[in-house]
């Protein structure tokens, strides 16, 4: 119990955790958050971390850090402790450095995705040796309603989506690839039931509990902070609506990063499990293919709203 309140006794520990408690973020975020230097960040983290307030996840030559506390004590008074955070000093300022910190994350995936739209496929199959998994991705699909496909791409799987569906809605970012996804959609003659719109997935253009299927693949490892994308997710989906959700196992690729705009090197289970968890969500299914020669693993989940399990 002492030292958790000799850990809360500092302001910069407390500016920390008023950032953390927003995502995971790295030891550079956090420089440029609080304009400190990675001595003085780095030093107050350890503290936080060896007092059980915060887990950290490698990935390559990146750390993250979340606000994942396991010291019972922590966890009981935090509620408290969340309630006035807000009053401490220097709130605006942090929370203007994250907001500017995702603005420039978006801004250079947007720029990435919009100059190598054309060649995007080839790129991304040929750089990771991807295993084969389409099919099984399209037989977790349910039949009617409405599909949405976040991180649509060059639309390649709208036309397998719409043999399932009443409807599709794709969705993507970069103005390239919805002007791609256009163009398929178009070519397939498909424009009465699949419409292609421009937007973010941590802000989907969609009402409540409007969609009865959510589609991802290959996007999550996308976003700058994964939980806020499930969270959308988790609004959108209607009761008993489901996410189908494609993505890379963890690697140490760190290359990923420049070459393909990776914000994270893949993901485990029980990561997933958590975020999910907190975005009311929880897996109903889950497999993994490849991961072992020169193929790069592949996670295939579905996951439900917890309430509708």
């Amino acid at each position: 119990m002492l030292e958790v309140f000799k850990i809360l006794a500092d302001a910069t520990r407390l500016r920390l955790l008023r950032i953390l408690r927003q995502g995971d973020f790295t030891v550079q975020d956090l420089m440029q958050a609080l304009h400190m230097g990675q001595s003085r960040i780095s030093r107050h983290l350890i503290l936080m971390n060896e007092a059980g307030l915060l887990k950290v996840e490698k990935q390559g030559t990146w750390r993250y850090y979340r606000l994942a506390p396991e010291n019972r004590f922590f966890q009981k008074i935090w509620p408290a402790i969340e309630a006035h955070l807000d009053e401490q000093e220097m709130q605006e300022q942090d929370a203007n450095g994250i907001l500017a910190i995702m603005a420039e994350r978006r801004k250079r995936s947007q720029e990435f995705f919009d100059q190598h739209a054309r060649d995007w496929d080839v790129m991304h199959t040929e750089l990771l040796n991807l295993p084969d998994y389409q099919s099984d991705l399209l037989a977790l699909l349910p039949a009617g309603g409405l599909t949405v496909e976040i991180g649509v791409g060059s639309g390649t799987l709208l036309p397998f989506l719409i043999d399932k569906a009443d409807r599709v809605v794709g969705l993507d970012q970069s103005p390239s690839m919805v002007t791609l996804a256009r163009e398929t959609v178009q070519h397939h003659h498909l424009n009465e039931r699949v419409d292609v719109r421009l937007a973010e997935m941590n802000h989907l253009p969609l009402a409540d509990d409007s969609v009865r299927t959510v589609v991802m693949n290959q996007v999550l490892h996308h976003a700058e902070q994964p939980v806020d994308v499930l969270r959308e997710v988790g609004r959108v989906l209607a009761g008993g609506g489901l996410l189908v959700l494609a993505d890379l196992t963890r690697h140490e690729h760190d290359w990923a990063r420049d070459r393909l705009a990776d914000q994270w090197l893949g993901f485990k289970r029980q990561e997933l499990d958590g975020w999910l968890n907190e975005a009311g969500m929880q897996i109903c299914t889950y497999q993994e293919f490849g991961g072992s020669g020169s193929y790069q693993g592949v996670l295939l989940l579905t996951a439900k709203q917890n309430n509708n399990n």
